[in-house]
């Protein structure tokens, strides 16, 4: 599976300017289905920032906000295998349709990538580790 998300992050990202989200992950136990952006690919020595959207089967509510998707940049650091937000914002309707409802460009506290999670997975192709 991991081989299959890193070829196809590959393909799409040797493309000049290609971008479609590419399906990483729909075994949430939210009911979350998990998209990453690969033209948004963005690598500095052994940081790598990228874009990856969420979108839910069921209305989330955060601090008093309900939303069915959120797109959020991140930063993956290769090295000490950690990661941060680095801003979201959340939409009223699946796939980013309906209305903005919040939005948030405060960057996160690097946090350890958890294995087996799908920061995991998405930090293992971007990082290029088996």
């Amino acid at each position: 599976m991991l081989r299959l998300i890193f070829f196809t992050l590959l393909v799409l990202n040797s493309g000049a300017a290609y971008a479609a989200w590419v399906k990483v992950s729909d075994r949430d136990e939210a009911g979350k289905t998990v998209y990453v952006d690969p033209a948004t690919i963005r690598r500095n020595s052994n940081l790598v920032k990228m874009w990856q959207f969420y979108d839910y089967k069921t209305v989330q509510t955060v601090g008093g906000v309900r939303f069915l998707s959120n797109k959020e940049e991140w930063e993956f650091d290769c090295v000490e295998e950690r990661s941060r937000s680095l801003g979201l914002k959340e939409f009223s309707g699946n796939m980013g349709s309906g209305t903005v409802v919040y939005t948030n460009s405060q960057v996160g506290k690097w946090l350890p990538v958890v294995p087996g999670s799908i920061g995991h997975t998405v930090w293992k192709v971007v990082c290029k580790k088996d």
